[in-house]
């Protein structure tokens, strides 16, 4: 009996052994992964980590939802037809952008890439919104137009004046500055440094994954002056192993510390969040449709403490911007403070009214379910590095930086110094392959060269006016407006979907399945955003539990 028992507890202490070992080594090969002994000083974790949140965002659980028009539709314009879908699950800012947050982005851009210089006279300037879009010809709005973007008694209003394609910028930027945060708190640059630099030694999350030892400028006072380099670097000497590549000394994807990208929220994550079925769903079912992204079929408050409060910030009526003042009104005449109303079911405050808000979508009348049911959106245009002949990667300099000239005449920088440059996918990536065969994608089955129609020989399913803007040799701006009269349609390629009511809107336009366009180099007085985020990893934060 004891040598039964003997071998029993040999077997036990064994197991735990083995099980202490698994937490350092590889269940595919049992070799080390990390420590000096394991393939490299900085090996991969055996242990996964789960995504934090990001300054300013909000966990969005994906689900499957009724993708479209579920309520009324009396103008019948065959637009957003009901499918049904399913999204991933993301992050969102719980709040649009406010003005505030739009001004750090801007006295960034001053500071870093001053318009004094020439080499970058042009990047301050297609950030600012335009102010203009306050101004009415029979209406008297200079005070917006003077103070909105910038007096303090406006800063916690939603920005507006933002193009499309400015949005997408600060999204781009949003990214860089956090991760370059979170790289400082790890202690791997210097501290504080990110307050210092100038144009020539930006940071770019891009780069710093690809080519870290050319991010800021290449400046190593920067990139190697966080303790903890220093720690590992040293770690790597010492190491009997001597195999370490140069970059395990700086962070990488593996790590675990840098952020996903803050980008535009596709439409379909835009139109899952603001309907938060959470509230009306029993099991799999929906128990009833949303119309609104609160419960119930009124824009006014039914609960005892707030009754017949609006829910919203809306048009309530001709000349009707918010009420008799005093009286059950919306508290606001143009845009209100953000969070001034309560949220929906998923934490996210006015995804209807105060502002409309641009989504990353290209804009067509009708969703092409048959061919894809899965985080649905259209638009993708698909980039790749440039490489030199000896891979290394070709990084923006403050001498070439390059501008896309928009028909309004606006120059906005295709990228900013520091940054590895990008050009469009080309048969390398696409041979051979069945889900996609092109970079640009935003018409894909719908007119392109590959559906159109063979009897007209028409190239494109919609024929929308082509303003054109050049800078000729003398850098003179030439404007070009078509006056052609056989245009048909305001779609193109290049219109974009905003969503939500806005304060300048009817009630209609509340609901979060309603769905306008604009092109997307133009702003208004009533489009604002917000931005999301990729989940990595699992699909929830906590464990599904039996309901019974």
């Amino acid at each position: 009996m004891q040598r039964i028992f003997t071998i029993a507890l040999v077997v036990l202490i064994a197991s735990c052994s083995g099980n202490q070992d698994y937490k350092t080594s590889s269940r595919a090969t049992g070799w080390k992964m990390i420590g000096r002994n394991g393939g490299s000083a900085r090996g991969y974790k055996n242990q996964s980590n789960e995504q934090i949140t990001g300054p300013g965002l909000v966990f969005i659980e994906g689900g499957t939802f009724t993708f479209g028009r579920v309520q009324d539709d009396p103008i019948k314009d065959w637009n957003n037809i009901p499918n049904q879908q399913h999204v991933m699950s993301f992050y969102m800012d719980e709040t649009e952008v406010t003005n505030l947050m739009y001004l750090e982005y801007l006295d960034w851009l001053k500071r870093v890439f001053p318009p004094s210089d020439s080499n970058y006279k042009n990047i301050y300037p297609s950030a600012v919104p335009d102010t203009l879009v306050w101004r009415n010809s029979l209406g008297f709005n200079e005070t917006m137009v003077e103070n909105y973007l910038r007096h303090p008694a406006f800063a916690e209003y939603p920005v507006v004046g933002v193009s499309w394609v400015q949005a997408v910028n600060f999204s781009k930027w949003r990214t860089d500055r956090v991760n370059e945060k979170l790289l400082e708190e790890e202690n791997f640059t210097a501290k504080n440094a990110r307050l210092q630099v100038n144009g020539y030694e930006t940071f770019s999350t891009d780069t710093y994954l690809k080519a870290p030892t050319r991010t800021y400028g290449g400046n190593d006072s920067i990139l190697q002056g966080g303790s903890r380099y220093k720690g590992i670097q040293k770690l790597m000497e010492d190491s009997t192993a001597g195999r370490g590549d140069i970059r395990d000394i700086y962070v990488q994807r593996k790590d675990g510390i840098f952020l996903p990208d803050y980008r535009l929220p596709t439409e379909a994550e835009w139109e899952y969040a603001a309907v938060s079925l959470g509230g009306i769903r029993e099991y799999n079912s929906e128990r009833g449709r949303k119309k609104y992204p609160w419960q119930g079929q009124y824009t006014r408050s039914g609960e005892r403490k707030t009754r017949g409060d609006q829910l919203a910030n809306f048009k309530q009526g001709s000349g009707d911007y918010g009420g008799i003042a005093g009286w059950s009104e919306d508290g606001a005449d143009i845009t209100a403070p953000v969070a001034q109303y309560a949220p929906n079911d998923f934490g996210l405050y006015d995804m209807a009214g105060n502002v409309a808000e641009w989504v990353a979508d290209v804009y067509r009348p009708t969703v092409n379910d048959d061919y894809n049911d899965f985080n649905y959106h259209r638009g993708n245009v698909y980039s790749k590095d440039y490489r030199h002949p000896d891979r290394s990667f070709e990084i923006i300099k403050s001498t070439s930086i390059l501008y896309d000239t928009l028909p309004t005449g606006n120059l906005i920088p295709r990228q900013f110094p520091g940054e590895v440059l990008q050009i469009p996918v080309d048969e390398q990536e696409t041979y051979l392959r069945t889900n996609f065969s092109t970079a640009d994608n935003r018409n894909f089955l719908d007119g392109d060269e590959a559906s159109k129609s063979r009897k007209t020989g028409d190239k494109s399913m919609y024929n929308s006016p082509q303003h054109t803007a050049t800078v000729d040799s003398t850098g003179a701006m030439q404007r070009g407006y078509d006056k052609s009269s056989s245009r048909t349609t305001l779609i193109s390629d290049n219109v974009r979907v905003y969503k939500g009511g806005s304060w300048q809107d009817r009630e209609y336009w509340l609901d979060p399945a309603q769905r306008r366009f604009l092109p997307e180099y133009m702003a208004t007085s009533f489009i604002g955003f917000r931005c999301a985020m990729s989940r990595v990893g699992s699909k929830s934060k906590t464990k599904k539990r039996s309901r019974n």
